[in-house]
């Protein structure tokens, strides 16, 4: 029922760059682009991706205990994502590995703090 996450961010154009370079790889690309706000998809539908400059003019702070889950089709996969985003600045918050017989993920903070993970769940988390 998700039909998108929107994350807040102090630097557009850095988030931007960030997400582009991320997400582009797993075949998302810009749904929506204004100056405050962009949404990524893959194949031009929802569900989506979000990051905006708050409406209210404030910082953007992180939510303690929210995060974004990226699922992906393969552990592989799951390595891959997570590894590109630290090579693009994100901070390490748990190396890719079995959580559980069935699920697989690689945790990390994007340039604003917002926690994400990358996951795949399932028969393919197992081989």
């Amino acid at each position: 029922m998700i039909g998108y996450v929107t994350l807040g961010t102090n630097d557009i154009e850095r988030a931007a760059a960030f997400y582009d370079a991320l997400l582009g790889p797993m075949g998302a690309t810009r749904l929506m682009d204004t100056d405050d706000f962009i949404v990524w998809s893959r194949e031009g539908r929802l569900p989506g991706l979000s990051v905006t400059r708050p409406y209210d003019q404030e910082a953007a702070t992180v939510g303690n205990g929210v995060m974004v889950a990226l699922n992906v089709q393969s552990k592989e996969e799951v390595d891959e994502v997570y590894r590109r985003a630290l090579e693009l600045g994100a901070r390490d918050e748990g190396a890719p590995g079995p959580r559980g017989e069935f699920f697989y993920a690689g945790y990390f903070r994007d340039l604003d703090g917002n926690k994400l993970n990358v996951f795949v769940i399932g028969e393919a988390a197992k081989t």
